[in-house]
């Protein structure tokens, strides 16, 4: 029989092993590139001394395979049970094996059965290669991740801070994510490498350029937010967590209540309805101080999502940023919102629209790529959400932008109007030349100024917004100082809303 001291000592030295990652060399690199060890990544994220790990024992055989190159296991974050998959760029730069896909399938596995959060810390070179037959194409293969993944969404949150590369099919876990958090100069995502792409396209570009964390930010959308460093990538997934439920079953926590900004948010309104202004600062002064988390604040600037607290308790805002084109709705906008109503509705958070709308863009260019397609998604997506919808009129709301806010026709709980607040098919200059404009052409050069005065001035009876109170169009015209005790009020009534949409299995979306 084995001495019991060393099989113990063999153990601890094998367990020792694969906890300290890679080469020295490895390491050192981590450091000149300004990255974190990943097991002082996990340190960060969990609540010390909580992190259980499975697998560490993975590939120990090999000897230069610790853990297989990723880190899994179960702990805590501000006491709440959570699943955790890091990837150790020390181990063959974080690639998959066939162990590293089975733990991280496990883990995911796990994550569904016993409901809860997942947190993915990615530094990945993808597959290696030399192993694709045993982690590639079977039923415990990679695909699998995908398919858990899938099965999670809208079941727990599912968080991805992206440290280094995902690479190929690798960055999918990423996109599978409700959010992704991205390191500034170091995270990447791309299906195929610049040196791929010079090779099977001939086109020459740079990692930066074809898949960079401030590209995907700004441009593609992939990204929700650009941080500088390890740490503050961990702290941004951390705050973000803290508005979410811990699964669909559950409420979201709740904070001790916070006043607003100072202020009045009703001074920040320029009479003039086609000046813009930052609708950032009128929210602060409606929602609880600091405590305003934009998603995808770089990205389709001229609406904001973001999550806040309202009296303490978590709300998805979706608002007009008239600082930023006017306000007006392009494709990547109407994308960007109906994903975070979904992911707002999924978790259980309240929704509340403020509208400064235009409407959507409109000529070619956009018909081409679809906005059609993407406004009737953003209508989808917000007819779906049973979680309780305030529509909050701040001033115009023009055609379709109505609908896009949750105006209505959309159920929400509630429209309150600002007295600022405008409702009509379009602006009234755009309306009067519509209908008017053969009667203007005919006129004389020196009648056409009055004729169109006239007829504006009925337009703005027409849309006059004690009318549309009396005819019930708003339910309420509130005053903009006594907007954020009414929305507190309104989704407390709200709170026990029925969360039923439709009998079926589920739409067919226009995506």
């Amino acid at each position: 029989m084995p001495d019991p001291s060393s099989l113990e000592d063999r153990f601890r030295k094998a367990a020792e092993t694969a906890a300290a990652g890679g080469a020295e060399r490895y390491h050192e690199k981590l450091a000149q590139q300004g990255k974190l060890f990943v097991r002082r990544r996990v340190e960060l994220l969990v609540d010390e001394g909580s992190f259980r790990e499975d697998g560490l024992l993975a590939n120990a055989a090999a000897g230069d395979l610790a853990a297989d190159g990723v880190v899994t296991g179960r702990a805590t974050v501000e006491g709440r049970a959570v699943v955790v998959i890091a990837n150790d760029p020390t181990i063959k730069a974080g690639s998959w094996g066939a162990r590293t896909v089975e733990k991280i399938i496990r883990m995911l596995e796990a994550a569904y059965d016993e409901l809860l959060p997942v947190f993915y810390l990615v530094d990945s070179a993808g597959a290696r290669i030399t192993d694709q037959v045993d982690l590639f194409p079977g039923r415990r293969g990679a695909g699998r991740i995908f398919y858990n993944q899938v099965r999670l969404s809208g079941r727990v949150p599912q968080i991805c801070c992206l440290f280094g590369p995902s690479a190929a099919g690798g960055a999918y876990i990423p996109s599978f994510c409700d959010v992704v958090i991205m390191v500034d100069g170091r995270a990447s995502m791309y299906l195929g490498s610049p040196r791929m792409a010079q090779m099977v396209i001939g086109e020459h570009t740079t990692l930066e350029e074809m898949g960079g964390a401030r590209m995907h930010c700004e441009v593609s959308g992939c990204g929700d937010a650009l941080v500088a460093s390890d740490e503050e990538a961990i702290d941004w997934a951390r705050d973000y967590f803290s508005y979410m439920a811990d699964s669909y079953r559950v409420l979201p926590p709740e904070y001790t209540a916070e006043p607003a900004a100072p202020g009045d948010p009703g001074e920040l309104l320029p009479a003039d309805s086609t000046q813009g202004y930052d609708m950032v600062g009128f929210l602060e002064r409606v929602v609880d101080a600091d405590s305003m988390l934009q998603v995808k604040e770089r990205f389709a600037r001229e609406v904001i999502t973001a999550l806040a607290r309202l009296d303490g308790k978590p709300v998805g805002i979706v608002a007009s940023q008239p600082s930023h084109l006017g306000g007006v709705l392009f494709v990547d906008s109407a994308d960007k919102a109906s994903r975070f109503i979904w992911m707002c509705d999924a978790f259980n958070i309240p929704l509340v629209f403020f509208a400064d709308v235009p409407g959507f863009m409109i000529g070619t260019q956009v018909e081409r790529q679809g906005i059609i397609r993407s406004g009737a998604k953003m209508l989808t997506a917000i007819a779906e959400a049973t979680v309780p919808r305030i529509s909050v009129i701040v001033r115009k709301a023009y055609g379709a932008g109505l609908y896009a806010f949750s105006g209505p026709g959309l159920r929400p709980e509630a429209t309150l109007a600002l007295p600022t607040a405008e409702i009509a098919v379009m602006g009234p200059e755009a309306a009067v030349n519509a209908v008017y404009y053969n009667k203007i052409q005919e006129l004389p050069e020196d009648q056409r100024e009055d004729f169109v005065a006239e007829r504006r001035a009925e337009f703005l009876e027409d849309v006059d917004l004690l009318r549309l109170g009396s005819e019930m169009v708003v339910d309420a015209v509130i005053q903009p100082g006594e907007l954020r005790a009414e929305l507190i009020a309104r989704l407390a009534l709200a709170a026990g809303k029925e969360r039923h949409f439709s009998g079926r299995r589920h739409g067919v979306p226009p995506v």
